[in-house]
């Protein structure tokens, strides 16, 4: 009887075969593990990040009923009535003193009080004036914030307390109310000083935060204002190294505006539009107007271009601007003398009293 004994070339032949057939059926199956691999991790990821969005917006909801509660105004502010609104107030010297009425206009989540350490320089000689614009300090929370309803009320505020031609002081956002209000009411102005900005409108360039839905912005927002840090960072930044520390005083006074009623609802209406303020071509027609214009920087104002106060002087026909050394955003805070000596070059040149 005979075996048949399978040749070497046979035997190696199958097992090459065999193997390649396994890394066949390896190759084939491997990208259907990777994919259900692939799809496990996706499911597990999108189970944790929807874990922690439920967990954060619990967190959002808890720590906003948690805090709703609204701040009071300080007792003893002094108020007057703008249209339908009672705008809060501040002022400085005698109606009756010689030199032009002088009326101070802040800029965005400033307040009258912004002005205290600038203004009582100029109080020996003019009668100055400083109000909460709508949406902002503690004038009544009303809108609409629009460039013209800003306007309107100054204008309101100049016939509430019987003020003629001053000079008008604005700060930042407040350039482009002010710009507005001469542009309108050219003989009611005596002179105009931009201090820190440049009248211009940002409406269209910045969806805002209000595109972060609540409750999560709320949330965001009542943690920055109540943190101490946070304010005294972004008063530092802004204020620069000559401004004097803030005490809890001073912490409160920015903090404070922020918590009264409305004032949320208010800076998520004007945060979604933008500063409000004119168009270039609209901004130069002032020139026009003759009004005594002068226009002052802080040179470390890190928010405009080093061109933007020569640009701002030729479009409004004022002189070569006033650049303060070591100035920042808040000049009449951190060189109150420095601003008010070019307030008092200005009040010199305006139209006289009527």
């Amino acid at each position: 009887m005979s075996v048949d004994v399978p040749e070497q070339s046979d035997v190696d032949g199958g097992t090459a075969r065999d193997a390649a057939e396994g890394a066949g059926q390896d190759a084939t199956a491997r990208p259907g593990r990777v994919r259900r691999a692939l799809v496990r991790w996706a499911r597990r990821v999108g189970i944790a990040v929807l874990g922690l969005a439920v967990a954060v917006t619990l967190f959002s909801f808890t720590y906003n009923a948690a805090t709703a509660e609204r701040m009071q105004p300080p007792a003893n502010l002094d108020f007057t009535r703008t249209g339908d609104v009672e705008t809060r107030y501040r002022a400085w010297g005698d109606p009756q003193a010689p030199g032009a009425p002088i009326v101070l206009v802040h800029g965005f989540v400033e307040d009258a009080d912004t002005w205290s350490r600038m203004a009582p320089q100029l109080a020996g000689r003019h009668w100055v004036q400083a109000y909460d614009m709508a949406g902002f300090g503690y004038t009544q929370r009303q809108g609409p914030y629009t460039l013209d309803a800003l306007a309107a009320q100054l204008g309101q505020f100049l016939d509430a307390r019987g003020v003629q031609r001053p000079v008008l002081v604005a700060h930042s956002l407040g350039a482009g109310v002010v710009a507005r209000f001469a542009l309108d009411h050219p003989d009611r102005v005596g002179g105009i000083l931009f201090l820190d900005g440049d009248g211009l409108g940002t409406a269209g360039r910045s969806s805002g935060p209000r595109s972060l839905p609540d409750p999560w912005r709320t949330t965001l927002l009542r943690l920055a204002v109540r943190s101490d840090w946070v304010i005294g960072h972004l008063y530092g930044s802004q204020c620069g190294p000559a401004c004097p520390p803030l005490d809890a005083a001073g912490v409160d006074q920015w903090r404070r505006p922020l918590q009264v009623p409305g004032a949320e609802e208010a800076l998520w209406d004007m945060a979604g539009h933008g500063i409000v303020g004119l168009s270039p071509t609209e901004l130069a027609r002032v020139a026009g107007t003759g009004i005594p214009a002068a226009v002052v920087f802080g040179a470390e104002d890190s928010g405009f271009a080093r061109t933007s106060p020569a640009q701002t002087a030729q479009r409004i026909g004022a002189g070569p601007p006033l650049i303060i050394p070591g100035g920042h955003h808040l000049t009449m805070i951190s060189h109150p003398a420095e601003v008010a000596a070019a307030v008092e070059s200005l009040a010199a040149r305006a139209h006289p009293r009527s």
